[in-house]
């Protein structure tokens, strides 16, 4: 089963200096957005990684 999916797009907000990712739209926040849900999952795994919060 391949992780793209036609016009699925996944978003994250990070907030480096804060060190948040985000799940919906936040001030201050890089939105990154993702047309491969591995590419997705590989970036939250970093952010995990790094030890970063989610909300």
């Amino acid at each position: 089963m391949s992780g793209k999916q036609e016009g699925q797009v996944w978003r994250i907000w990070v907030d480096t200096g804060r060190r948040v990712v985000s799940f919906h739209p936040e001030p201050e926040s890089e939105l990154i957005e993702f047309h491969s849900l591995e590419l997705f999952q590989a970036c939250i795994d970093q952010y995990t990684r790094q030890r970063y919060r989610y909300q």
